[in-house]
């Protein structure tokens, strides 16, 4: 069961190495101007692999229910899915597992990749852990610490997880298939959340410090991206580094010759990365240099 890119890699070792029976996904969503359905990128893949594919408004469904249950599933793996009933999960003889982007009960939530970038975290990790009613709290299975690089966006994290997911199924599925393991509680206290960002929650605030302000940069990169505005119209930054203590006023802006620098409350971050509105991504250099305007000047 998944939807999205970072589900279409433990897809693809599952089949291998296991077989799989039958993939749940959502249905088909209009996007675009002409409103043309689109397939998630675990519905593509499945079609490449030649799996059934059942796609379910309501997961609560009893027809659908019915359905899955005729698979007779021995187990069932959800990697970025939705919200499982306990009619769901509990079809599986031997157990349903999900992985999760973050070292649980940290950053329990939808957006785990994310928050682990904004708060500075140095180490994040993978989480296979059995379902339970109450969302991302249920017994851990298997856990696989990763670093996180100064530089990585919430975007290189994704991609970094991946092959670690999938890896992760596989060494949760044959820990259910040999029956001798023991769980781990989640200690509730421990437990910190991670809620879905929207764009009118990413505005920069230039008034905190230059480190959180580029970890609140990079942590909502690619997606969906933090902005200021610049003559009045949206400028996302997708990438920054701290500028070797340059200072400038807080929430101004400075373009030299290849350098977009800004202001935050105690240094200057430099910007690398930057997508002006209407206008695709580019370098902050090729914009600088490209730049017409007042050199100096307020982000309003």
């Amino acid at each position: 069961m998944g939807t999205p890119e970072i589900a279409v890699p433990s897809l693809e070792l599952l089949n291998q190495e296991f077989g799989v029976t039958a993939i749940i996904t959502v249905p088909d969503k209009p996007k675009g101007r002409g409103l043309q359905l689109i397939p998630s990128a675990i519905k593509i893949r499945a079609i490449e692999l030649g799996l059934p594919v059942l796609q379910p408004e309501n997961l609560k469904d009893e027809s659908f229910i019915s359905e899955l249950s005729s698979y007779n599933p021995d187990i069932i793996v959800v990697v970025a899915f939705r919200i499982l009933p306990v009619a769901v999960y509990s079809l599986a003889k031997l157990g349903t597992f999900n992985i999760h982007a973050s070292l649980l009960p940290k950053y329990r939530g939808a957006a785990p990749i994310n928050w682990a970038i904004i708060n500075g975290e140095k180490e994040t990790g993978m989480t296979s852990f059995l379902l339970q009613e109450k969302v991302d709290t249920g017994d851990i299975l298997l856990q696989r610490k990763i670093q996180i690089p100064d530089w990585y966006t919430a975007g290189d994290l994704h991609d970094a997880m991946m092959p670690i997911a999938a890896e992760l199924c596989i060494e949760t599925c044959n820990l259910l298939l040999k029956g001798n393991y023991q769980t781990i509680l989640q200690d509730n206290s421990l437990a910190t959340p991670a809620p879905k960002l929207f764009r009118e929650n990413c505005k920069i605030d230039w008034n905190k410090d230059a480190e959180t302000v580029k970890n609140f940069i990079h942590g909502t990169s690619p997606f969906p991206g933090a902005w200021t505005l610049l003559n009045g119209s949206s400028l996302k930054i997708l990438q920054a580094k701290l500028s070797n203590n340059r200072k400038l006023p807080i929430g101004t802006y400075r373009i030299e010759a290849d350098s977009f620098y800004a202001g935050c409350r105690d240094y200057a971050i430099e910007l690398i990365e930057i997508q002006p509105a209407s206008k695709k991504v580019m370098q902050a250099s090729e914009f600088s240099r490209g730049w017409r305007g007042a050199t100096t000047g307020e982000f309003i």
